[in-house]
């Protein structure tokens, strides 16, 4: 019964340790907007501080450029998961992550400098609405393990508005306004004044 009980926990020890370095590669559907986030695995540290940084207000079709900033928990290594709740808007990957489907994440572990860790992406917004960025950040102290590490998430709403719209004639260019008649009155003024004068001298 012993052996059976110490077969199972190195068992499930080596289940535990290869999800993490499965995970340590990238993984989606952990961002937050459905609930889920990088603590579904990982559990026992401190969590860390999670923020983007950007622009809250784009324009019709426009790319913006953002931050996913984690700081403090074991502050060793880390990783991410970035998503949108408008399928319209579309997330480009910077260095240090990939797009999986729609989403971003990680491509490796990434080590922390100077107490934080930055992941840089790019989001192209849709023609017309708003967009909300859900963004979880893992800390984690490198054991290999899902022990000892913890993550926080963030959103951020961005707003799209802006672009062209179109402009009523400027009716001093011409048209069928009295100013824009101008120079033909201003001729027959003239003409009717000449005539006058010639009348008067006859």
């Amino acid at each position: 019964m012993r052996a059976s009980l110490g077969t199972v926990g190195v068992i499930s020890a080596c289940l535990i340790s290869t999800s993490a370095l499965a995970n340590s590669s990238g993984i989606t559907g952990q961002s937050g907007k459905d609930g889920a986030t990088c603590n579904t695995c990982h559990s026992g540290g401190s969590a860390p501080t999670v923020e983007i940084s950007g622009p809250a207000t784009l324009a019709p079709s426009a790319t913006g450029q953002y931050t996913l900033i984690i700081k403090g928990g074991a502050a060793n290594v880390g990783g991410m998961n970035i998503a949108v709740d408008n399928a319209a808007a579309v997330l480009q990957a910077g260095e240090g992550s990939q797009k999986i489907g729609k989403e971003i994440t990680h491509n490796g572990l990434k080590s922390f400098t100077n107490g934080e860790l930055r992941f840089d992406f790019s989001l192209v917004a849709p023609a017309s609405g708003s967009v909300k960025i859900f963004g979880a950040g893992n800390s984690a102290n490198k054991n290999y393990d899902s022990s000892g590490d913890r993550s926080a998430t963030t959103t951020l709403n961005v707003t799209v508005s802006g672009g062209t719209t179109p402009t009523e004639p400027d009716d001093e260019k011409g048209g069928c306004s009295a100013t824009g008649g101008s120079p033909m009155l201003v001729f027959a003024l003239a003409a009717a004044t000449l005539t006058r004068l010639r009348r008067r001298q006859g």
